[in-house]
């Protein structure tokens, strides 16, 4: 089959361009509708508690607070007479803003909770449109000279409403910058690899064909089902990576053919035959790596499986059919505009990579053990690893919406701000008695009920609110003094749901917190089906490669081993803090989506150099020679163009670290760090370590499996 399309690429090439021409331009033009049709949000899962409680809630209430105006006085008290003049005028403005509904304020309330503990702040609830990024013009304007430069008063707004499309125009901001870094360095650096400016245009052809094409992939399934906007920042990095791995791979190949005396027509043909081989079971690892993504419940980790799969398949297409159309067209001249002295990426052997595999056999333990110690010393913080979701910690310091956030936390002990919704529908007549159960819990301020509010187990002194029945359900308001979405909070969820439910009435419990701990259970849930079905899928695509049931278990330890340094260096950053004042984020627990994206990338993307590392070293196996020197031989052919796409795609990844998201940094420093210790540390050392201790036991398989596997026939030249 695989010399069949290299006979077809070599010999038609003209009409295989011109085909994928075409196709580039249809996928293109339906590409660029994806970012019309993807959604940003995505991030819990449907069949959750608080999920339905948010839909119970959409359809029966104005909803919660999702807009938090901090009115700041100018070192006075907000009791001061201009300061409070100020904020009765902005909340009043507010109130009657279309759009805008439930609004409440500490002037019209008096609560406690609604002033900091040094009185020079208070704040302002709504429930606000999705995407407020300023006060309207008509409460500024009802304001007047108050909100001027010689005031009374500052705002900054702050909550939901805000954080969404902030997030999303720093995303935005943040992956321009990136781009604008990492695609010149990468330009630079793969003429710099191949050693030609015409041969270095061949990788890029085949990431232009795998981005657009995803691109309207995305556009297909944007219409069909819900996919995350995010996704198209996986088809752009991914796509340019993969394009790089399989290009180097196709061209040095071809080089080596070339130089070797074949004719053009035939280096194409061998290089489809053999390099082929390589990139089909390359991007079927890669491929099932991302796929496990489909058995989470959130459509922003399915999403990524979409955008992952296609890419990972259009990459190969393009290497399998464009690289070699191109390589046969232009023949001779892809070694045009050489640049001096520098040699380029070929197939043939490198000296250092031999030499180092050489060193580790002769002295396995003595180069073997010190990686180990240093890997897993890097993985120790995952021993305390915890996990949260995105909040506004993840914008910078600098940001309005992260400084109220912060002066939330900080200065409104037992503020309003901070509850855990509860919604009833069905019978309410035992909704007082659940509401007094609830208040009576550890870290519940009170409860506010449509009849009333309820605190220390019993019926408290405060207004009705009304607002709080709709037409078909109860809300019940728990206001709690526990920080936003910690161990403490999130231990209250599960206690109010413990509390057993009124005679004839469904609780649901909602908010941020409720939707914290249903996130982190659907995760941990589908956690071991994930790994399994990884495990799996690597484990028969590698024993279909290579015939032996060692080499697959070998790697899923070594890369298992070199993804837990890289996402334990993470933690250690990221969660614990070290380089937070030099990077520009706030420490937070692990973002357990992203740290899931995280681990399917990088064992994908790990995977794709064992296949390249083992193609080699089995086909010299096969040849007759030694265990030492088909490990010394075949590290030596790959160890560069291994480590050459691994530096040029962690430079993809390193550029996301420029970013002012710290969800973004993370995925682009943890990705990077698995990529180079993969390359580095695992591939040429711990690979001809592992290699020398199996000795031909790792080639073994039980003659039954044997069998099977020479009915399959796999071989890579």
């Amino acid at each position: 089959m695989l010399e069949r399309i290299g006979t077809i690429a070599a010999y038609r090439a003209r009409t295989v361009l011109a085909v994928s021409l075409a196709l580039l331009i249809a996928a293109a033009v339906a590409g660029f509708g994806a970012f019309g049709v993807l959604k940003s949000e995505g991030f819990e899962d449907p069949g959750s508690d608080s999920y339905q409680a948010g839909e119970v809630i959409r359809e029966n209430f104005t909803g919660s607070p999702n807009l938090v105006v901090e009115v700041r006085s100018r070192g006075q008290s907000v009791d001061d007479p201009a300061v409070a003049d100020a904020g009765r005028r902005i909340a009043g403005a507010l109130a009657v803003e279309p759009g805008y509904s439930g609004v409440v304020s500490y002037w019209s309330t008096g609560a406690p909770g609604l002033k900091s503990t040094d009185g020079t702040k208070a704040l302002i609830l709504a429930q606000a449109p999705d995407d407020v990024d300023a006060l309207p013009a008509s409460v500024q304007a009802a304001a007047g000279g108050a909100l001027g430069p010689d005031g009374a008063v500052t705002v900054k707004l702050g909550g939901d409403s805000p954080l969404a499309p902030e997030v999303n125009a720093q995303v935005g901001k943040s992956l321009a910058i990136a781009e604008a870094i990492a695609v010149p360095i990468t330009l630079l650096l793969l003429v710099l690899a191949f050693g030609s400016v015409v041969a270095a245009l061949v990788p890029l052809a085949i990431g232009f064909v795998a981005i657009m094409g995803t691109f309207g992939e995305l556009f297909v399934l944007g219409q069909l089902t819900d996919v995350s906007i995010f996704s198209i920042n996986l088809t752009t990095a991914l796509g340019l990576g993969l394009a790089i791995d399989y290009g180097l791979l196709i061209v040095a190949r071809h080089r080596e053919l070339v130089h070797g005396g074949a004719s053009v027509p035939d280096a194409v043909v061998e290089t489809v035959r053999t390099a082929g081989r390589t990139i089909v079971f390359s991007a079927a690892t890669v491929a099932a790596a991302l796929a496990v993504l489909l058995v989470f419940p959130m459509y922003f980790l399915r999403s990524f499986a979409y955008a992952g799969i296609g890419v990972v398949l259009i990459s190969a297409l393009g290497a399998l059919f464009v690289a070699p159309a191109l390589l046969a067209v232009l023949g001779p001249r892809v070694e045009a505009g050489r640049i001096r002295g520098i040699r380029g990426v070929q197939g043939a052997e490198t000296p250092f990579w031999g030499r180092l595999a050489g060193a580790v056999a002769k002295r396995p333990a003595r180069a073997a053990l010190p990686v180990l110690a240093v890997l897993l010393v890097a993985a120790s913080p995952l021993l305390g690893v915890t996990f949260g979701t995105p909040d506004e910690r993840v914008l910078p310091k600098d940001s309005a919406i992260h400084q109220v956030g912060d002066s939330l936390r900080e200065d409104y002990p037992g503020n309003d701000t901070h509850t855990v919704t509860v919604v009833a529908d069905g019978s309410t007549g035992g909704l007082p008695q659940y509401a007094a159960e609830l208040s009576a819990l550890p870290g519940v301020t009170r409860v506010d009920t449509a009849s009333g509010s309820f605190a220390g187990g019993r019926s408290a002194v405060g207004a009705p609110h009304p607002e709080l029945a709709g037409p078909e359900a109860q809300m019940l308001s728990v206001v709690t003094s526990l920080d936003p979405k910690s161990d403490a909070v999130q231990d209250l969820v599960r206690d109010i749901r413990a509390v057993p439910e009124p005679d004839g009435a469904r609780v649901l419990v909602g908010g941020d917190d409720a939707e914290l701990v249903d996130t982190k259970a659907a995760i941990a849930d589908r956690i071991p089906l994930a790994v399994g079905l990884i495990a799996l899928s690597t484990f028969v695509l590698l024993f279909l490669f290579t015939g032996s049931i060692v080499q697959p278990l070998r790697a899923l330890v070594l890369n298992g081993l070199s993804i837990a340094a890289a996402m334990g260096i993470t933690v250690w950053v990221f969660q614990e803090g070290h380089f937070a004042g030099f990077l520009g984020f706030t420490p937070m627990p692990m973002d357990t989506s992203m740290t899931v994206l995280l681990f399917c990338i990088a064992f994908g993307l790990s995977m794709d150099y064992e296949v390249f590392v083992i193609s080699r070293i089995k086909d010299l196996h096969e040849a007759g020679y030694s265990d030492t020197e088909a490990v010394t031989r075949g590290l030596a052919r790959t160890g560069r163009i291994v480590s050459t796409a691994a530096a040029l795609l962690a430079v993809t990844f390193l550029a996301f670290v420029s970013s002012s998201v710290s969800f973004l940094q993370l995925f682009g420093l943890g990705a990077a760090l698995a990529i180079l210790i993969d390359a580095t540390l695992v591939r040429g050392i711990l690979v001809p370590a592992t290699m020398k201790w199996l000795g031909p036991a790792a080639w073994y398989s039980p003659k039954p499996m044997q069998r099977a596997y020479e009915k399959v026939g796999v071989s890579d030249g």
